[in-house]
This record gives C-alpha cells, structure tokens and sequence, in this order.
C-alpha cells in the first residue's frame, strides 16, 4: 500500500527534486507535490515537476502538458522538458508545435532544446523543417556542440541527404558513437553498402548498434554471406543482433537457416516470432506459421498487429475459413484496434476464404480506407464473380476521394474476365491513362488478352498483342494459349505453345496445356512428344493438390493419395457418391477430359480420384448436412469435377465452395456461381 507524502513541512526546490526522484512512484504522490509547488510558486520546482511527468515512467505526458499550460511564465527548462516528453512519447508534430510557440513568445533555445526538437523532425520526416532548425542552430552559435552535430547528422542521413550529413559529420569536433552509427545507417538506408563498410571499418568505437546496422544492411541486400561473416566476428550480441540475421534469412527466403537462428536466439522476443511467422506465410508454409503461433501463445509471447497480419496471410493461403475467424474472435477478446491494415488483412482472409460476405462487413467497418483496402475487396469481388458489384464499389471509391492505382484496374479488368465483360473490359484499358493518368503495363493487357481469349475472340487477343506497346510476357501468351485449349483452336495454340516453351523451358503448365491440346485433337504422337520433351527437361507436372480445413486442422489431397489415415473410408464414400449419382441422374464420366490414349476404362478411374473429389468424400464423413464445405485446389477445376460438383450440389442438397487457380465456385442446388464460364 503506497503511503501518502507528509505535505506538512516546507518543500525547498531542493527537496522537490529528492522526492521527485525518491519518493515519488505513481500519480497520486506527484500530484501531492504538484499541491505543494502551486502553494510555494517556485517556478524552478514546477519546470522540474514537468520534466518529471514528461520523462518518467512514473509520470504522464497529459499531464505534464497541463503543468505547463498552467504557468504563466515558464522557464527555458520547461519549454525543453515539454519538447522532450512529446518528442519521446511519439507526439513529434506537438514537439514541433511547441518549438514554434516557444519562439513566438520570445524564449531562446540552448543546447538542450535542439536536439529534442531535432528527433521530433526526424520522427515525424519532416526533414525540411529541421534544416529550417539547423539555421537557428547556426543563428545561436551553436553548431559546434557534440549533440546537435550528431542529431542533426542524423536528420541529414535519415532524409537521404548524404552530402550534407558527411559534411557535417567531417567537421565534428567530437564524432560520438551516435555520429558514427548515423552515418553508417544513412549510408545502409540509401543502399551504399560499400561506403557504410568503409566508415563501420574506420570507426575505433563500435558499439553493438553500429554491428547490427551493417548486418541488417546486408540482410536487406540479400548479400547473406557478408551479414553472416559479420555476426560471426561480432564481441557481443543482443536480440536484435540474432533478429537482424533472422531478418536477412527471411529476406532469402532460406527458411531452414531461418529456423536454425530462432532455434538458436537465447532469449527470443515478439520481434524473433513475427519474423519467422512472416517467413512461414511468405514461403507457403502456412500449416508451420500457425503451429508456430500455438507455440508463441504457450510460451506467453503478446502478439502483435504484424502477429495478426501474417497469421491472417497463411489462413488466407489455406482457406482456413475457422482458424482466421478465430483470429477475428481473438482480435475482439483482446480489444486490438482494427486499424486500416489489420482491417484489410481481415477482409482479405474472409474473400480468398470463400466467405465474401463476411469480407464485405469487415471492409465497409474499417474507419479509413486507403486504395490498398478498395484492391482487397475489388479483387475478392472478381475471384467471386460479383461483377456488378466490383463495378459498384469502384464508382463509390472513386466518389469516396480515393483515387484507383495500377492494381485496382487489374482487379476490374479481372472482375469483366471472369463475367465475359469484352466491351467494358476493353473500353476501360482504351481509357485508363486518360481518365485515371495510369499508363497500361503488361499486366493490363494481359488481363483483356485473356478476357478476348476466354470469350473465344483469339484473333482479336492476337491482334492486341500484336499492337502491345512492350514486349508481351509469358502471362499474357498464356492466356491465349489457355483460350486456344477451352476453344479447341489447334493452329494459334500450337504456334503460341512453342513459343511459352522457348520463353519458360521449365515451366511445367506449358507443356502440359500444349500437350492437352494435341491430345483433345487426338494428335496423340505430338501429345506424347511434348511430355517427353519435359521429361528429357527434367520439367516435373505440378500436381494437383485440393485442401480441406477441419476443427482447425487443415488436410491435404492429391490425385490417387492413398496417404491419408482415413484413406478406406474416404474411398467408400467416394464410391458411394458415384453409385447414387449414376442411380439418381445416369451420370458418366467425362473421359474427354483425360488427355491420354489409354483404355476408357482406365479414363474413368484417373478421374474418379481427382483431389477435389477426395476432399469433398472427407468434407461427407466429418460435416453435417448444413455445413458448407470449402476446398482450396491449386490448379483449374476440370470439367469432370465441376459437372460432378453440380450435381452433388444437388443430390446431396449441399452448398461446396471451391478456390481453384483462377476464381471460386460456389456450388448449390445444381449450379455454380461462374455459370460455367471459367
């Protein structure tokens, strides 16, 4: 129980300054002394007061801004102590709000005053306004102290202006650590590894900082090796240290030594867990990021908003709808602000997780909307096939002040795609620099290329490539080359084959779709010299994999798998359907869709275990009746498996949501969202 201070007794200066120091452990002791200095008006104890409630962790910087406030004629000490606690409390603009006020009321800084003030600038990069300070510095005489050449070393460097911080930093009377580590970072920061190596090296008085920087300039680099031969010959290491190389390892995508660091780091903080969480989700690896997560929990780790954000990515990879609703619940428990970024990562999750409805809520409660939010919810709009929609949200961005970019006309481009919008689709590439003063990339084009081409108008997709302005990538000859193998056209598809194989020779899907249009042909010679020549490549076909989330355990299926525990019983179920299927409607398989001159038989059975259809034969063992059932696949739905959704839809009377490669399929009562357009 915390005593109240005897106020009884006179309070000299001197004694304010020992109780502040001494006594003094919460607000109700200070505000006790506050009582004591308003009674003996002593304006030396009252700037004192007001340093303390700026600085300690004891104080309060609202406070400390009432103290001052309440004085009529503050003394300089004051003035800094108020420019400190804002400026060390993250209220950089009020800092440099206050150095403005303090020179309209006629006060002189000193010494003190400027690098705090200094620190406000460079915190809130308002760069200009401190070289507007380093005048007043030179005004004053002061140019010469130690503290301010290294403070304003560091606004130069943190500006990028690297000419006026080395000059700065040649006529330092007395370079300090703080000197050296500016120059160093301002160097890493504008990518000049070699002239930061050459003051690192020049310098008699490293400190752990100066280490770091330089390791995590070469992380950033991706130069590795360098950051690795540096954190070896390191006398001392702290966290960030270990971050640093975890951080350089990530940046590599080298996710084993990525693991090996963490593993090693003696004591990890929030920082050690959020960089290999990124590195899971950046890497696919979403299953290890949220395992990762369980352990970051039982270990009492506090997560934070790039804890979130990156759990929220790997559901997003996985269409683990319940694990990232979870998080949402989690988000609430904890009362995290749901901020812009945080808001867009959750509306990001419910889209690509097949719940676009619930990615619309999230969206429309966000406070401020930025043009990364309108993408989100744009491209989760096309991957859906709400076209209209996408169309409705875009005008209501544009009537909202926010201006679209390149990804937000990608997203729209994608949205007519998916609908067989030729005509809008076209009219909006023909008008995008002069209504929106976005030029059109590659990426623009191709997304109309294959718009023409899935609308099977190929020799206007030809045409458009043709009159490109730059050089069309292999995404943009993909998408005709996929148009050419839903239309059949064997002659555009076999010239632009040949050529996606010369442009990507490893590129497995090339000579897959090449090959399939030969086979649906029944050029089977030509089919079975495509695949030789990716096997004499040794190119090997992605197989098709199809994901299934169940109590928060996502399970994984490729074509034929035998490797899952419940292998027997998701085969009979699988049978099961067939048998009612062919009962209640007489259906068949579409052999058509195996590419391959083998027996019909042999036809039947390649089809019957296709991931996704595994995967809906375990979503039927494990969910009920009213349970929607939702896969991730990696690869395009074939035709069998979309009919066969259909009709299981039907039959079964169940809603299945399926993400392939390109858009979702929601499947119910015998249809599907893409009206068979995909």
């Amino acid at each position: 129980m915390n005593r109240p201070l005897n106020t009884t007794r006179y309070f000299s200066p001197k004694t304010i300054i020992l109780s502040l120091s001494d006594s003094c452990k919460n607000m109700r002791d200070l505000k006790q002394i506050h009582a004591q200095i308003i009674k003996e008006e002593n304006p030396f104890a009252a700037a004192k007061l007001i340093s303390f409630c700026a600085v300690s962790p004891h104080g309060s910087i609202d406070y400390a801004k009432t103290l001052f406030h309440q004085q009529q004629n503050p003394t300089v000490l004051a003035w800094n102590s108020l420019i400190r606690g804002l400026s060390s409390n993250k209220k950089p603009l009020e800092a440099i709000s206050s150095y403005q006020n303090m020179l309209q009321r006629g006060f002189l800084p000193n010494n003190f005053t400027f690098p705090f003030v200094l620190k406000a600038c460079t915190e809130s990069s308002m760069i200009q306004y401190g070289v507007l300070i380093h005048t007043h510095v030179i005004k004053t005489g002061l140019e010469s102290d130690s503290y301010i050449q290294s403070s304003l070393i560091h606004l130069y460097a943190i500006g990028k202006d690297l000419g006026a911080a080395k000059k700065l930093f040649d006529k330092c009377s007395e370079m300090d650590v703080v000197s050296w580590n500016s120059m160093i970072d301002g160097y890493v920061k504008c990518g000049g590894m070699k002239l930061a190596k050459s003051v690192f090296e020049r310098m008699a008085c490293r400190d752990v900082v100066s280490w770091n920087t330089m390791i995590n300039g070469y992380g950033i680099l991706g130069n590795i090796e360098e950051a690795k031969k540096l954190f070896d010959k390191m006398p001392e290491r702290n966290v960030v240290s270990w971050n640093s190389m975890l951080a350089g390892y990530v940046k590599c995508g080298d996710v084993e030594n990525a693991c090996r660091i963490f593993r090693e780091i003696p004591q990890r903080d929030v920082v050690s867990w959020n960089a290999l969480l990124a590195c899971y989700a950046q890497s696919g690896r979403s299953n290890e990021a949220l395992s990762l997560f369980d352990e970051m929990q039982a270990v009492g780790v506090k997560p934070t908003e790039a804890t979130i954000v990156s759990l929220l990515s790997a559901c997003s990879h996985l269409g683990a709808l319940n694990q990232g609703a979870r998080l949402h619940t989690y988000i609430n428990d904890h009362k995290i602000e749901i901020n812009t970024i945080l808001g867009t990562a959750l509306t990001d999750m419910y889209a690509k997780c097949g719940s676009i409805s619930r990615a619309t809520e999230v969206f429309y409660s966000i406070e401020s909307k930025d043009v990364l939010a309108w993408n989100t919810i744009l491209i989760g709009m096309a991957m859906h096939g709400h076209s209209e929609v996408a169309h409705q949200l875009f005008k209501e961005m544009q009537d909202g002040g926010v201006a679209p970019d390149d990804i937000t006309i990608v997203a729209m481009l994608s949205a007519c795609s998916h609908a067989g919008m030729v005509e809008e689709g076209q009219r909006l590439l023909a008008c995008m620099s002069s209504t929106y003063g976005i030029d059109p990339k590659v990426e623009h084009y191709g997304c109309v290329i294959d718009l023409l081409a899935r609308s099977g108008l190929l020799e206007d997709a030809m045409d458009l490539i043709g009159t490109m302005p730059m050089e069309p990538n292999a995404n943009a000859w993909g998408a005709l080359l996929g148009g050419c193998r839903i239309h059949g056209n064997i002659d555009v598809g076999e010239r632009v084959g040949k050529r996606l194989i010369d442009i990507q020779p490893h590129h497995s899907g090339r000579y897959v779709l090449l090959s399939n249009i030969y086979a649906a042909a029944k050029r089977w010679d030509d089919a079975r010299n495509v695949r030789n020549l990716m096997k004499a490549k040794g190119v090997a076909k992605v197989p098709g994999v199809s994901m299934i989330e169940l109590k928060g355990v996502v399970h994984r299926f490729v074509a034929g798998d035998q490797s899952h525990p419940e292998s027997d019983h998701i085969y009979n179920k699988l049978s099961d359907i067939s048998t009612r299927l062919k009962i209640a409607i007489g259906y068949s398989p579409d052999t058509e869709q195996v590419l391959f001159d083998i027996e019909e038989e042999e036809k039947e059975n390649a089809l019957s275990v296709h991931s996704e259809k595994l995967a809906i034969a375990f979503g039927f063992l494990h969910m009920g009746p009213e349970d929607a059932i939702r896969i991730v696949k990696n690869l395009r739905v074939c035709r069998d498996c979309h009919d066969v959704t259909k009709l299981i839809s039907k039959v079964y009377s169940r809603e299945i949501i399926v993400r392939d490669r390109n858009r979702f399929h929601h499947f119910k009562e015998g249809g599907c969202s893409c009206m068979d357009y995909w």
